[in-house]
């Protein structure tokens, strides 16, 4: 019997995981962007769009471990990995690719732990697995796993580990501008068409991987909207009334009503985290609106904040200071990411605020601070699965 083509064996198997009932959430995105056969590649490949195998890899794999390849390449167009993780890609490139992976791998071993249907290509003389797997990081997203493998890295004990297939990074930075943006609402309207495929040959009954799909297209709202009106209904809280001035709006009625006082709110402090996946832009955005808001309800202080795994700065603005606040402000940090680093500070120096806003990319595993002294809100960039311990929450989605 003739040997099958690499072309015929991807569609077939790609055809097959559609019509899967355990895949059926996936569906939609198997179908975005191209898939080719590269005679020279040695793995697979993707940009973030478009998937790429290599001839002879995919000759000799079986179905089964095509198909988890296939899976593989799918999640990371799922996760917009070769977006979202860019920073750390730039920090160390080998780290970047296998903690995407590690993510990746455990959650496909899930969906199918006896390899019935998708199986971790091994290699042929050993039997081990290829790509890389370890239960440790299970439940833990991209950052957190690069942050362990580079802790392991700089104490000499990390492990080089091969990956089973490689990141177009460069080839995902090239798309342009409009490109992006029609990549994210194909993977968007993707995700929303798995959805509905799976409750049709399943449903409704939710498994693990439907409701981080669910989380993932979860109603953006206006954070700007959000955080003003947060802000203002804490100072809001803090005003009294007063019969010493009559309410000038009843008294024609000859009725006697008390005043409102508006109180000047006291501290403000604001907390960025300045490691992870948040940019300029998106920084720049937010202190444009702190100031915003500062100025709308007038503050004493401004107590500015920028941390990673300790406070590494901490800015003070008074009065009219305000103004300049995103023009002097000078970020610092860099490193890992525990909110716990920001509660003690307030503790240790004292600092009583009337209510504190964090800014953060949500990647802190289960260390949301504690103590906090004061009504908090947690501004989240780009992770939309971060649900903190305590206080409220407002997601701000990349634009």
């Amino acid at each position: 019997m003739a040997a099958i083509s690499a072309e015929r064996k991807l569609s077939r198997c790609k055809i097959t995981l559609m019509r899967n009932p355990k895949f059926a959430l996936m569906s939609g995105l198997l179908m975005v962007g191209s898939t080719t056969i590269n005679d020279k590649l040695p793995t697979a490949r993707t940009n973030g769009r478009d998937e790429e195998y290599g001839r002879e890899f995919v000759s000799n794999l079986g179905d089964n471990e095509v198909s988890f390849v296939i899976m593989h390449e799918c999640f990371h167009k799922m996760y917009q990995h070769l977006t979202t993780w860019k920073k750390l890609y730039d920090i160390d490139a080998k780290l970047a690719n296998c903690a995407c992976d590690y993510v990746i791998n455990l959650e496909l071993r899930e969906l199918d732990p006896i390899e019935q249907f998708i199986a971790m290509p091994r290699d042929k003389k050993t039997g081990k697995p290829v790509g890389l797997i370890d239960t440790r990081f299970k439940g833990m997203n991209t950052k957190q796993v690069f942050d362990i493998l580079r802790k392991e890295q700089e104490g000499g004990s990390g492990e080089g580990g091969g990956g089973l297939d490689e990141h177009d990074w460069e080839g995902a930075n090239a798309l342009g501008e409009e490109e992006k943006e029609a990549l994210s609402r194909d993977i968007d309207q993707a995700i929303r068409e798995g959805i509905a495929n799976d409750k049709k040959m399943n449903g409704d009954g939710a498994g693990d991987l439907a409701r981080r799909l669910g989380l993932l297209m979860a109603p953006k709202v206006n954070w700007r909207e959000v955080m003003r009106n947060w802000v203002k209904n804490v100072r809001a809280g803090k005003d009294t009334s007063t019969w010493r001035k009559p309410n000038r709006r009843f008294l024609h009625e000859g009725v006697y009503m008390p005043t409102l006082v508006s109180h000047k709110m006291g501290k403000l402090v604001i907390a960025v985290d300045t490691s992870g996946s948040i940019g300029d832009a998106e920084m720049a955005d937010f202190l444009s609106e702190v100031k915003g808001i500062a100025e709308e309800v007038t503050p004493a202080t401004v107590e500015l904040l920028y941390w990673d795994s300790a406070v590494a700065a901490h800015e003070t603005y008074e009065g009219g200071a305000v103004e300049m606040l995103t023009q002097s402000t000078k970020p610092r940090g860099g490193g890992g990411t525990s909110p716990s680093c920001v509660s003690s500070y307030l503790r240790d120096k004292s600092i009583t605020p009337e209510c504190i806003v964090v800014l953060t990319d949500g990647h802190v595993g289960s260390d949301w601070g504690n103590e906090w002294t004061a009504p908090i809100l947690w501004c989240i960039v780009g992770n939309s699965s971060a649900v903190p311990s305590h206080g409220s929450a407002v997601h701000i989605t990349k634009e």
